[in-house]
Parts: C-alpha cells; structure tokens; sequence
C-alpha cells in the first residue's frame, strides 16, 4: 500500500531539529491513514520490554525456565523476549531494526562488562549470529568475522568508552538515525518509509523533551542499569 499523500505532508526532519508536530499528534495522524495490518508494524515498534504482552510471557513457567537456563537478569530477559517478538515480524524491515539494535546493544553491554570484570555471559540477549559470536568471547577487534556481521563494531566499541552516559546515549542513537537513513534510501512511498520516520521522530522528541531534571533522571536510570546488570537497551 502506497502512502503518497501522508509522507507528503511530514515535515522534513534533520538531527537536532524540534519536531513541529508532538509525537501524539503524529501517532493520531498515522492512525488514521495506516492499514489495519501496518499499524500492527506500528505498534510492535513502539512495544517496551514492559509491555503488557512481555508481562504476561512472564507468567509462563516454561518462559521463566528459559530465563533460568540463561542466567540473565528480569529486565534483560523482557528485552530478549521484546526482540524474539520483533524477529518474527513478517516485515523485513521491522525484522532488521530489532536484529540492529539487539546487536548494537549486545556489543555495548560485552564491551562495558568486560572493561569492568564482568561475566559476559550474563548480559548478552538473543541467539542470532552476533549473539553467539559474542559468547565465545575474545578481542572484538580482533574479529574479522564479527565486524563482518555489525558494520557498525568499531563505532559502538568507540562509544563505549565515552564516560559520560548521556553522550553515549546520543552517539547510539545517532548511529541509530544514520541506520534508518540507509535503510530507506529508496524507500519512497511505502510504509517502511512512514515507519523511519516515526522512529526519527522518535529520537528527536526523546532528547527533545529532557529538562535538566529529567535528564539527570535518566542518566541515574542507565547508571542503575550499568550496576544491575548493564542492560543498555533504550529503542
């Protein structure tokens, strides 16, 4: 389904821009245009690792045995199952959105627990390619073969390494545009194209909306995340 006429009238947006439209706004907008089968690609995008459907997975005692088997923290075991939701979408592009950010996340998290002793094991989601390369552990650098499957290592290696969290947050999510931006190249008319550019708006409403406070807030969240068990997932 073509959506001529509604990616006619967004406004063009850049890195650093304060998005005229509010991100409710723009929701009610793509409800009201979209398919009923596209915005099911909607809202699986917008789902959180606290979503109600992640909660109720939860609940499962064969789901919490597969949690038990991984070693992995509650929070970090929501984000695998959030993932293992998106891998299964029928639309490509959804598909590889949630595969970049497990990967990118998976490489944050390896890199930060390594630099401070931890066991890698323990933060690494998923079971894709660069999810079991990562297991076997070893210089990232080193690795021709992971860098062949995350075009993106040397950057989030780098990234890494940015001490303040906030900045490392904006550096990812710049990487995370920069994905968008390639994937839809020549995406014109269609719903991939509609869903970047929800996902860049998005990214600009979140940096956007940070007041000092609520940003001295988040940068508190990520710490405790860092000291429970590095789960670096914001998407």
């Amino acid at each position: 389904m073509g959506y001529e006429y509604l990616i006619a009238g967004f406004e063009e947006l850049a890195q650093g821009d304060r998005p005229a439209m509010s991100e409710q706004q723009l929701l009610e907008l793509l409800n009201e245009h979209l398919s009923e089968s596209d915005k099911a690609l909607l809202e699986l995008l917008r789902r959180r690792n606290d979503d109600e459907s992640i909660m109720q997975l939860m609940e499962d005692d064969a789901v919490l045995d597969r949690k038990a088997e991984l070693s992995l923290s509650d929070e970090d075991f929501r984000t695998q199952l959030l993932y293992e939701q998106g891998l299964k979408c029928r639309n490509k592009f959804v598909r590889e959105w949630f595969a970049y950010n497990m990967d990118v996340n998976n490489v944050l998290a390896v890199t930060v627990a390594m630099k401070h002793g931890m066991d890698v094991q323990k933060v690494i989601v998923g079971d894709n390619e660069v999810a079991q390369e990562l297991r076997k552990g070893g210089a990232m650098g080193k690795n021709a073969h992971l860098a062949a499957l995350v075009p993106d290592l040397k950057e989030v290696v780098e990234i890494a390494d940015i001490k303040d969290l906030m900045d490392r947050e904006k550096h990812i999510d710049a990487l995370r545009w920069q994905w968008l931006e390639d994937r839809t190249l020549f995406e014109v008319f269609n719903i991939e194209a509609v869903l970047a550019y929800y996902l860049k708006a998005t990214i600009l409403h979140r940096w956007d909306n940070l007041t000092i406070e609520e940003g001295e807030k988040v940068f508190r969240e990520l710490v405790a995340d860092m000291k429970k068990g590095i789960n670096l997932d914001r998407t």
